[in-house]
């Protein structure tokens, strides 16, 4: 979606106008009550008691981000576990001045000293009693994410895992029991949940503001045709931190022990998102999150159906792409291209408000490539009276549709009519600056959602309600889509959900249908 930036700044002005009385609402509940924005906007409170004690497994990139976001009101970090010495080094000096700061810089020097460092999650879990564990954030490669999950629930810790929840659905299963049986609070990390600006436009959506939604088009296009372009790819980066990584984990392979960890070679611990034996492919890393969103805007409903394609369209083709591109041994797809059938309002299978129309449906695609970046990462819903566009998780643009009685388009700004009879509606009106509404609503600053559901995770293990946005269920159901979309790419195959896949009592999942192909 390309648009001058005067016509992105309509859509900004008119997404806050709407927006306006409910943001003035969550203020005015967050001073009252004391207070911080993710505890109003999402129902819970200040934490009653101490931090709740926690470690991180996996201090990589996603975990170093989480780190770096860790409320350390709710949360205090007494440990941290990761296999490579490079990442257990910048968890403590930082690896980036906004995004990964680091311990030392967000605790200071003595407080970051007592937080002890272990080499590997079991070498943490036997001196749980003695740290006073109570939680871990786990943010390993995909394919341990259910072993080391459901390991450390066995040893009575709380998990907030990231996604996607697991390699396949039975194990998101496991994970779901191994909570239920321990009693224990499991939450995934698709940070949608606790992001306020998707809470506003998951509102709008639920509210009817942009009517019947037919189409989400969402995607996330990167390029790295480039050599030394793909972030995925750390095996070969250099340096003595590098090399000494490389020969720790080398030795690990040799003896054995990296292995007994889950992984086959260091070069695929490393680089672990090029590889179908430890992690998703494009679909799991990135399209888990906008299915997710899209999920979120048609309330939560289950999908019907979803067909796709994938390929190595470049990396490792001969005669395509540069002599290094040839030589690029990934297994996972470059490009993938997904459609999914929702159930519309009326629909039978809409548990929301189940109808009779089967052919009520919403569509979502989904794209990723690795060869073009021209539009920025987002999601774009198409509703009946308005477009809205998230736009890399940070701004959201609104746009009216035309009608009988009113104009629309990207020029045009929009203000909301809240009327008894027919609820709230959008009008527009073209004026040369925002309203005084619009102003005062834009927020200072958006929050991705991180630091929140840390919040919410700590708040809930001292309540002990579990109230988690994005519990194992929810994420289960994440989990199902994409799994299940690559399977529809492998096989070549339109393929129909059933209900039994997204139970966790039931031992049914999508991966049993192909296991003969």
């Amino acid at each position: 979606m390309l648009l001058t930036p005067e016509q992105q700044q309509i859509g900004k002005d008119n997404f806050t106008e709407v927006m306006g009385i409910q943001r003035r609402e969550f203020i005015k509940a967050a001073a009252a009550a004391g207070t911080g924005l993710g505890a109003a906007y999402f129902g819970y409170g200040a934490l009653k008691g101490k931090p709740v004690r926690t470690a991180f497994i996996g201090t990589g990139d996603e975990g170093n981000v989480l780190i770096n976001e860790h409320p350390t009101d709710y949360m205090e970090i007494v440990a941290i576990a990761d296999l490579r010495p490079a990442n257990r080094e910048r968890t403590m000096t930082g690896s980036h001045p906004v995004a990964r700061r680091g311990l030392k810089a967000i605790l200071g020097d003595a407080k970051a000293a007592e937080v002890q460092i272990f080499t590997n999650h079991r070498e943490l879990l036997a001196k749980k009693d003695e740290l006073g564990l109570e939680a871990v954030v786990i943010a390993v490669p995909l394919n341990q994410h259910a072993p080391v999950a459901i390991e450390c629930m066995e040893a009575g810790l709380h998990v907030l895992s990231e996604k996607l929840m697991a390699q396949n659905v039975m194990d998101c299963k496991r994970m779901i029991r191994t909570a239920e049986d321990k009693g224990l609070m499991l939450a995934v990390g698709h940070q949608r949940h606790y992001s306020v600006l998707y809470h506003n436009a998951a509102w709008m959506t639920q509210a009817g503001l942009l009517g019947d939604i037919k189409f989400i088009r969402a995607q996330w296009h990167r390029n790295n045709s480039f050599p030394g372009s793909d972030a995925w790819q750390k095996w070969s980066d250099k340096g003595l931190t590098k090399q000494q990584d490389k020969d720790q984990l080398t030795k690990m392979e040799n003896d054995g022990s990296l292995q007994e960890l889950g992984y086959e070679s260091a070069r695929k611990l490393v680089d672990w998102r090029l590889f179908n034996e430890t992690g998703g492919g494009l679909m799991a890393e990135l399209g888990s999150h906008q299915m997710d969103a899209a999920s979120i805007f048609l309330g939560h409903v289950h999908p019907l159906a979803v067909q796709g394609y994938g390929g190595r369209n470049f990396f490792g083709m001969e005669g395509v792409g540069p002599e290094s591109a040839q030589k690029d041994d990934r297994d996972i797809d470059d490009q993938i291209f997904v459609t999914f059938e929702f159930p519309g309002k009326t629909h039978p299978d809409n548990e929301k408000s189940p109808g009779k129309n089967i052919d009520d449906v919403s569509v979502v695609t989904y794209s990723s490539m690795n060869t073009n970046r021209w539009e920025p990462y987002g999601e774009a819903v198409f509703g009946s009276r308005a477009t809205l566009w998230m736009k890399t998780e940070k701004e959201a643009l609104l746009y009216k549709e035309a009608s009988k009685s009113s104009s629309g388009g990207v020029e045009q700004r929009i203000w909301m009519v809240n009327s008894q009879e027919a609820g709230p509606t959008l009008d527009s009106y073209e004026t040369s600056a925002p309203s005084a509404a619009a102003t005062a609503a834009a927020p200072d600053t958006i929050s991705r959602g991180y630091r929140e559901e840390m919040e919410h995770f700590c708040y809930c293990i001292r309540t002990g309600k579990d109230e988690l946005r994005c519990n194992g269920h929810v994420a289960m159901g994440d989990a199902i889509m994409a799994l299940t979309a690559n399977l529809a790419m492998k096989h070549k195959q339109r393929i129909e959900f059933k209900s039994e896949w997204f139970d966790a009592k039931s031992d049914a999942c999508p991966e049993d249908d192909f296991k003969s192909a």
